[in-house]
């Protein structure tokens, strides 16, 4: 019997809600790629943040783009005149796009990149006509029993 593991695909998505998409993808055998690590935290009721360790990169090599519901963000060294020769090259500042499906009522804030790490706040806005709100009951009173009188003639 096979068994699909389908955890892998939540850490990528926020305000999770395109279930048949990310499961279209699964099965497709696309690989989730590694580069860079990142950590989704939720710090309140409707506030999340990405984090992405993006070490050598500066923040005119990153671009964070909104398309529909997706949230791309990619990073692209710019080619210049690196005369450096390395003995070991252990920090990897290769061109990487990393994609995270958003729900229709997650908005992108604010970035920032410090100390290596790219920080992309995000928060859960539900438009007033989603919310949940209480509907009055209203009970009827029943009506008075009307009596009629004969007149007595």
């Amino acid at each position: 019997m096979t068994r699909f593991d389908l955890s892998p695909l939540m850490r990528s998505s926020v305000g999770f809600d395109h279930l048949n998409r990310l499961i279209d993808t699964a099965l497709s055998g696309d690989t989730t790629p590694s580069y860079p690590p990142y950590n989704i935290e939720k710090l309140g009721e409707d506030d999340y943040r990405i984090t992405m360790a993006v070490a050598g990169f500066s923040p005119d090599e990153l671009t964070v783009t909104v398309q529909e519901s997706t949230l791309i963000v990619s990073g692209r060294a710019k080619d210049g005149d690196d005369t450096t020769r390395y003995l070991h090259r252990g920090i990897a500042k290769r061109a990487f796009e990393r994609r995270f499906e958003l729900a229709d009522t997650v908005q992108v804030g604010a970035a920032k990149l410090e100390n290596g790490l790219l920080e992309v706040a995000l928060q859960r806005v539900i438009p007033d006509h989603k919310k949940p709100r209480t509907i009055e009951i209203r009970a009827e009173r029943p009506a008075e029993p009307k009596t009629i009188e004969a007149d007595a003639a």
